[in-house]
């Protein structure tokens, strides 16, 4: 049996900064690996998750010049999301894909690798078909792409089929009468400016969230969403305001638009049990999309870091890395 493939070393950046983007807002960014290697920009999930020092580890350092960053309202970047004055009217979609490009420009790099994971495959898919010159290869996992159905299954009912115990906790702070539409009920929870209101729905949503995203649950990723309630509100009202406005995106747009990127090599990685994206989604974009590599990681929900999806995805970036 061959051996699976791990994250390469933990490493730290070689520079980084603050870019401002418009709006007030600022990103913080920061370049790893080797600076003369082969430009690779990794788009977080969420949206609203942020970067770790685990985003940097799916790229062989020597080859690679690592660009992460946080997007907007996250993370490091300015200002936060968990804000009870925040404002997210400009953060959308199409904000965040002008916002790789002014990075991409502010970096000097000419063209770059595109990776991205469950909302990172939307931004990156989105990124793509606006500016398809400047993309070598994608590299997706966990194909999300805000289709009505997708969303329904996450945040209405799909998925509570299978963790009746978990969505419990999630309606917890929904009343009967609202759970018609727990996105809009929700919505206004989150942004209501009194932290008694807004806070404990923005850690059941995203308790939720880390309750479902592997194959097996993992208890500390759940404490961890219920003790950093900061990033737990900031995370849940990002990934509402997007998911409220179906991404700013047409029914069915990003997979429609495959036509314009057929031409760029590609690889697809997708949990077999994926329970937050389920691969409908990905073999929809397979079919589309022929060209790329389609794997399916047989013992494995969402999540990078599980065994699997990490093998698949290393191994992708290595045959690219040339």
């Amino acid at each position: 049996m061959t051996e699976l493939r791990s994250l390469y070393p933990s490493i730290e950046p070689f520079d980084h900064g603050m870019l401002a983007v418009g709006d007030g807002h600022e990103l913080y960014w920061e370049a790893c690996g080797n600076p003369a290697g082969k430009p690779v920009v990794f788009l977080h999930g969420g949206p609203g998750g942020g970067s770790t020092p685990d985003s940097r580890r799916f790229f062989d350092p020597e080859k690679y010049r690592i660009i992460v960053f946080d997007q907007r309202g996250c993370g490091r970047s300015t200002p936060h999301a968990s804000a009870p004055e925040a404002d997210l009217a400009t953060n959308t979609t199409w904000h965040l894909v002008d916002d790789i490009e002014r990075l991409r420009e502010h970096l000097a790099i000419d063209s770059w690798q595109v990776f991205g994971g469950s909302w990172g495959s939307t931004l990156a898919l989105a990124y793509a078909q606006k500016y398809a010159e400047r993309v070598t290869e994608l590299v997706l996992r966990g194909i999300f792409t805000v289709r009505k159905e997708e969303v329904q299954w996450l945040y209405q009912e799909g998925a509570s089929f299978l963790f009746p115990d978990m969505w419990e906790k999630y309606l917890s702070p929904i009343a009967g009468d609202e759970r018609d539409d727990l996105v809009e009920a929700y919505n206004r929870r989150l942004f209501d400016a009194d932290p008694a209101v807004h806070v404990p729905a923005g850690v059941e949503w995203t308790v939720w969230e880390n309750s479902i995203v592997k194959l097996h649950p993992d208890t500390e990723m759940i404490a961890e969403a219920r003790e950093d309630v900061e990033s737990a509100v900031a995370f849940a009202r990002i990934e509402n305001h997007f998911f409220k406005n179906a991404g700013w995106l047409e029914e069915g747009q990003l997979i429609a638009g495959i036509e314009q990127i057929r031409h760029i090599p590609g690889v697809i990685v997708q949990g077999r049990y994926d329970a937050c994206t389920p691969i409908r989604t990905a073999w929809d974009l397979h079919r589309a999309w022929p060209e790329a590599a389609f794997e399916i990681v047989a013992d494995a929900g969402h999540a990078g870091s599980e065994p699997g999806i990490t093998d698949a995805l290393i191994r992708a970036t290595d045959r690219f890395a040339s």
